[in-house]
């Protein structure tokens, strides 16, 4: 379901001197995540909820997301981080590129509380006061910041415009099973409610409703997406040898790392897969940098990025690898017209696809960069549907988990984050 392939340039090759180490490590990481004995182990719940996930649970979520698509022509999600990253990947990708020019029977989402720029709240308010909403509000404490204010503002404007009983009963609140502020408001005002696991934090958390109720929304399988993770932990979570994809692409990372590759770059070939890149840049980041450690993420989107960052990339600066999302198959085919008189000199291309021309271009693209002196991991995958996403999803988790602890750091919290909210609070109440 998920190939691996590394292509280490010749520099990086001869640098590297502790590749047996390297693998006994990573392999006692794997090892780690299955005893369930590493540091911040009461944050493992991810690592079998797609074996746990119930019928019943289906069920609530398949009947809220009807419910939503019933009656509203969007729905916004109000989260920050894992409460909306992971779902906003999963539709991104299965999504039609233009749906909100489209006259689609399914709502159309919109993300808020990710952000406190007043700008966008603003224009936010004039599509809601246009169309019929619902919200979907995911914090597990009901007190971050960014997400609690937009609450409050959503709050009030969904009570102007329906009414207070009406509003009650588009509003949806994924939390905490018993505690914090959202629960309480949740459990006053009776709202439909799910509930965010103790043992899973937000950035392992799109296969919970926090994922799984706007994907369903959205008119995505949740079952296939659910059915494509399990498959890869039943692959990859006690495979302790080096066909195990999840192995290979740990023990290359953390190789390049030693040779202070510091970056790695995540490398997409199609548009919608945008926030793949983002939803791994807040996994790896939050999981690894620590400690003075840890890779930095980024990403890039090509062909576009080509005629951008691609410059940096092949003649820059030799701090980065790149971890490139190879897919198969297309979703849809677009035919290369002929031209009465070529003026373009392109009918050589006739015979082709366009998604076999990106695949040229994208196998040139890592010639180049290998001639360039940037090592390459190719993570392949056969087409972009739920079930290879969800297998997608739960790879990369499972390597982030193996990757945190293999460097020496707790994969599940993430005190840097608490200090600027210190900081910031501090600001505010003065």
């Amino acid at each position: 379901m998920i190939e691996v392939k590394v292509n280490y340039c010749q520099n990086d090759i001869k640098e590297q001197k502790e590749l047996n180490a390297i693998d006994s490590t990573v392999i006692e990481a794997l090892h780690t995540v299955n005893s369930r004995e590493g540091e911040g182990n009461d944050f493992l719940g991810w690592v079998d909820l797609p074996n746990e996930i119930s019928e019943e649970e289906f069920q609530h979520i398949e009947r809220a997301a009807k419910k939503i698509q019933s009656q509203s022509k969007v729905l916004v999600v109000a989260g920050i981080g894992g409460s909306y990253l992971g779902a906003r990947m999963v539709i991104e990708a299965l999504k039609h590129n233009f749906d909100s020019m489209l006259d689609s029977d399914k709502p159309i989402i919109l993300y808020a509380g990710q952000t406190m720029n007043e700008g966008y709240l603003a224009d936010l308010m004039d599509v809601l006061n246009k169309y019929d909403y619902s919200l979907c509000v995911i914090s597990k404490s009901g007190t971050t910041l960014e997400t609690a204010l937009t609450f409050r503002i959503l709050r009030k404007h969904l009570i102007e415009k329906y009414g207070e009983k009406e509003a009650n009963q588009r509003i949806v609140a994924i939390t905490d099973k018993e505690r914090g502020v959202l629960k309480t408001i949740s459990n006053k005002e009776g709202y439909d409610t799910f509930v965010i696991p103790d043992n899973v934090g937000g950035r392992y958390s799109v296969l919970t409703p926090v994922g799984l109720l706007p994907i369903a929304v959205a008119g995505f399988d949740i079952r296939k997406l659910v059915a494509g993770a399990k498959i890869m932990r039943e692959k990859t979570l006690q495979d302790f040898s080096e066909n195990n994809p999840i192995i290979q692409y740990v023990m290359a990372r953390s190789a390049l790392y030693c040779i202070n590759k510091d970056v790695e770059i995540m490398v997409n070939y199609q548009p919608n897969l945008v926030y793949l890149g983002e939803w791994f840049k807040q996994l790896f980041g939050e999981s690894e940098g620590k400690d003075g450690k840890g890779l930095f993420p980024a990403s890039v989107c090509n062909t576009t990025d080509l005629h951008s960052m691609g410059q940096f990339i092949q003649e820059g600066n030799k701090l980065m690898f790149e971890t490139v999302v190879h897919i198969n198959q297309s979703k849809r085919h677009i035919p290369i017209p002929a031209l009465k008189e070529n003026d373009d000199n392109l009918d050589y291309l006739q015979s082709l696809t366009f998604n076999e021309i990106n695949h040229r271009a994208e196998e040139g693209t890592r010639l180049a960069h290998l001639e360039g002196e940037v090592s390459q991991i190719e993570i392949i995958i056969d087409r972009l549907d739920e079930e290879h996403l969800g297998a997608l999803i739960y790879f990369f988790e499972l390597a982030c988990g193996v990757s945190a602890y293999a460097l020496g750091v707790n994969p599940f919290n993430q005190p840097g984050v608490e200090n600027y909210k210190k900081k910031m609070y501090a600001l505010l109440k003065q």
